[in-house]
């Protein structure tokens, strides 16, 4: 069988096994489209509130999301609502003192309870000024019933909290067993407070289960938190009342760019860096002799079988000088040239023939004799 022949089999039978597992796979396989949940990008990553808001300006109402308290940038009216999601004892006494006049002149505040912090809890923070404690029971769930739905359990994981004497409650939401609170709304001037124990039902969605704005219970309590000025005003939802530094924030999530470039800048340092020697130099050690090198250099080579080329460099020595002194002698060749050189020299011919003849491989008497002639040959002339 030919090489071609054979060739041509192989291809076919390499066909017909791609035809075979393309018809099992066409046939034990079914083409189905389903959709798929991609995950969030772009803002919605970063800013918890986005649903919130886009919700909103759907509804005709005007919202804008931040991510600090910029009391200055948002130019607070009577009628406008702040949302601040992240703790309210982060604030400054000046951004407190400002919150607190706004709010008795009709604004709306929502605030979110935060965990009993003895170092941060004082009068001075929002929760001072409207009296408000944390309460000292663990965390628990709040039933909340929507007429046509089921029941949803809400501010499961939001600490409790308590109101002063003196607080003028207008709505309060929790148990009365132990006189905790929920959620509650305030009046305070004009204006109202609204503290809840968690905010989780107003932010983004995390699936497609019934999580933040995408269940109805959760959207009517959203709306009825935000009913007092509903509409009235622009709500300002701020997502984070202290915002964390630009250096926490590369060192935190840029670590996969800066440090290989860290390693590549150290790397490049270390090789254009100067390499600094001692102080002194080195003393400097004793140099032997050029006849040793010599020496030792012919031995190893007689010692490896190379004695050839230690009599061909003596005899390429004699001759280059014979090109010099005699150049009639050197351009002849054979026993003319042997005859010339004895002549010249006044040596007998077989003396001269001798000396130019390479010595017998491994008899180092011959080689000792001939380099010792051809070196008695070079002097002379």
């Amino acid at each position: 069988m030919s090489a071609r022949v054979r060739n041509a089999l192989i291809a076919l039978a390499v066909l017909l096994l791609a035809g075979l597992a393309v018809m099992w796979f066409l046939r034990s396989h079914q083409r189905v489209c389903q959709p798929a949940t991609l995950p969030a990008y772009g803002e919605p990553t970063f800013n918890p509130l986005f649903a919130l808001r886009e919700a909103l300006r759907r509804d005709g109402v005007d919202a804008e999301t931040r991510r600090t308290l910029d009391l200055a940038g948002m130019q607070l009216q009577p009628r406008d609502t702040v949302l601040l999601l992240d703790d309210p004892r982060q604030l400054t006494p000046a951004q407190v003192e400002q919150l607190v006049e706004w709010v008795e002149y009709g604004g709306h505040l929502l605030l979110r309870m935060p965990a009993a912090d003895e170092a941060l809890d004082g009068e001075q923070t929002l929760f001072g000024r409207f009296g408000i404690a944390p309460g000292k029971v663990a965390p628990r769930c709040q039933p909340w019933h929507v007429p046509g739905q089921e029941e949803h359990q809400e501010f499961c994981a939001g600490p409790r909290f308590t109101l002063g004497e003196h607080a003028r409650v207008e709505r309060r939401w929790g148990d009365a067993i132990d006189a905790t609170l929920a959620y509650a709304r305030l009046r305070y001037g004009s204006g109202r407070v609204d503290v809840l124990a968690d905010m989780d039902f107003l932010r983004n969605g995390r699936d497609t289960q019934d999580t933040g704005l995408r269940g109805l219970p959760h959207r009517d309590l959203a709306r009825l938190v935000l009913a007092p000025n509903y509409g009235k005003g622009r709500m300002h939802l701020v997502y984070a009342a202290e915002a964390p530094s630009l250096w926490r924030i590369v060192l935190q999530r840029g670590w996969p760019i800066w440090l290989p470039l860290l390693l590549a800048l150290l790397a490049w340092l270390w090789m254009r860096s100067q390499r600094f020697g001692p102080l002194q130099p080195s003393p400097r050690q004793e140099r032997r002799s050029l006849l040793e090198h010599v020496r030792a250099s012919g031995e190893h080579l007689h010692r490896y079988g190379k004695s050839p080329l230690l009599y061909d460099a003596v005899r390429q020595s004699f001759l280059a000088r014979l090109r010099r002194r005699a150049p009639l002698a050197a351009a002849l060749a054979g026993d003319a040239q042997l005859q010339a050189i004895a002549d010249h020299l006044r040596w007998p011919l077989e003396r001269v023939r001798l000396a130019l003849q390479l010595p017998p491989s491994r008899d180092d008497a011959a080689l000792r004799e001939r380099i010792a002639l051809l070196i008695q040959m070079r002097n002379q002339l």
